[in-house]
């Protein structure tokens, strides 16, 4: 193998002098990469939801997600945050880009404050000593060869992108204003598409899964996202930028990353459940790999809650049976166990989930919307009050607002492969869904069955290579 100083020097050595044209010595480019640059940055400083229009200032959110997770940003921080506002507003580009520098460095100094109730409970930082707080049950034996598997497979890929398509029309949003302005949302308030990025990071999994099998790494999945994702967004924009600056998991997930405990682990978690069907020990390992890609502590169980409701919804055929169980999959000592608890002592004391929804609002107010606490909240709630139904469960998980599209994407698969494709009422099947258009690199364009067969094909050869080295 050559040295790197040799393939330096042939390329010298055999460069053959030219005169370039006017036009080509300009710097023209560097004006476009400019405006770029600057359009990336005011996203940053205002943006609104792609499918709903919801406002966000994710530079304030930055500030506010660090002092979640019990660190002081500082004055300097908050004048930062002003003169940002204001920098931005003036369309100041020049002034934007320090003062965001200058506000990323403040950040990633912030002191710990020691009056913050986060420190109060257990930090998890691997999945190993997670698996030492709780007690995994016996995986059930699922055949993965009989028709009825793949029904379930379909019935939970096409749920999670009905589930999507009703919540992207309504994300970022309070339960309250979405009952102002819509009334009760009982189906698509437009026609609905498959584009949604939280779908991308589990294609991005699948991707690794099915070269490596169940002992993927969260190294393999990284890869497996710089190939594929283009861009990201909060905490998946944070993890993809470290990992392209060669910075790898679990670092990945935490490196100048506030965001490292908001929903993007969470909302992803299905797809770990569906490969470890019947399987929570197997799932929740598999959550931490793909988690500590770009999340870190509580980000990461929010990943495994998902994870162990979806493989449990193949042989637990009681929607509160197996939420109670997913929750009991937590660590107790977690703050995480904390909010999924709280939201279920809710629903048992209501009859109706709007006060259950309500406390919750009120216990994690200063929390972002995108935060994965609320969104778990509005889970739980869904998934109770829904009782198996699944149209009402769509309704209640769509009314709860927040991060809508995200937490039904989730849910609404979990009843799906509880009974396949039986359960899905025939009006909620629109067209759209029959083809995936995302803004994958060499996935553009797959179709639901295309889709279906993939994650099958991919979990009887991991189970085969498994097999194979017992």
């Amino acid at each position: 193998m050559k040295k790197a100083w040799e393939i330096a020097g042939e390329l010298y050595w055999n460069a053959k002098p030219v005169v370039l044209s006017e036009e080509d010595q300009t710097w023209t480019a560097n004006l476009e990469t400019q405006k770029f640059y600057d359009q990336i940055l005011s996203l940053d400083w205002e943006s609104h939801v792609p499918g709903s229009g919801a406002p966000e200032r994710i530079m304030v959110a930055a500030v506010q997600a660090l002092e979640n997770r019990g660190y002081q940003a500082g004055a300097r921080a908050y004048e930062l945050l002003e003169a940002g506002i204001q920098a931005h507003g003036a369309g100041d580009y020049v002034k934007l880009h320090e003062i965001s520098a200058e506000l990323r460095y403040e950040l990633s100094r912030a002191s710990k404050d020691p009056e913050s109730p986060y420190w109060e409970y257990t930090q998890y930082t691997s999945f190993e000593q997670h698996e030492k707080a709780v007690e995994f049950p016996e995986k059930e034996p699922v055949d993965i060869h009989v028709p009825g598997f793949r029904d379930r497979l379909q019935a939970a890929w096409l749920s999670q992108l009905i589930g999507a398509a009703m919540g992207t029309m309504v994300e970022g949003y309070t339960s309250q204003n979405l009952y102002e302005a819509f009334g009760e949302v009982q189906g698509y308030l437009r026609e609905p598409n498959t584009y949604n990025d939280d779908i991308t990071y589990e294609l991005a999994f699948l991707d690794a899964f099915s070269r490596y099998g169940y002992e993927v790494t969260s190294k393999e999945i990284a890869l497996s996202w710089a190939g594929l994702v283009p861009c990201g967004w909060s905490a998946e924009g944070s993890g993809l930028r470290n990992i392209k600056s060669g910075i790898l998991p679990p670092e990945s997930g935490t490196f100048h990353n506030p965001f490292c405990e908001w929903i993007g682990a969470q909302m992803k978690g299905g797809i770990c459940g569906m490969v470890a069907p019947g399987d929570t020990h197997l799932a929740a390992k598999l959550a931490w790999a793909d988690g500590e890609v770009a999340h870190a502590g509580n980000g990461i169980l929010g990943e495994v809650f998902n994870a162990v409701l979806t493989a449990l919804a193949f042989t637990e055929p009681d929607i509160r049976v197996l939420l109670r169980q997913g929750i009991d999959l937590i660590p107790k000592d977690s703050e995480y166990y904390s909010v999924v608890s709280f939201a279920w002592e809710c629903c048992e004391r209501y009859e109706d989930w709007h006060q259950a929804l309500s406390d919750c609002q009120e216990r994690y107010k200063k929390y972002n919307w995108i935060h994965a606490y609320p969104n778990a909240c509005c889970e739980v709630i869904a998934l109770y009050y829904g009782n198996g139904d699944y149209e009402k469960t769509l309704h209640i998980v769509t009314m709860c607002g927040v991060d809508a599209d995200c937490n039904a994407g989730m849910i609404m698969p979990i009843l799906a492969i509880q009974q396949g494709m039986c359960i899905i009422p025939e009006k909620l099947i629109h067209p759209a869904f029959h083809e995936l258009v995302t803004y994958m690199r060499g996935m553009c364009r797959c179709t639901l069955d295309e889709l279906v067969d993939d994650t099958l094909n991919s979990i009887k050869h991991a189970k085969n290579k498994e097999e194979s080295l017992i």
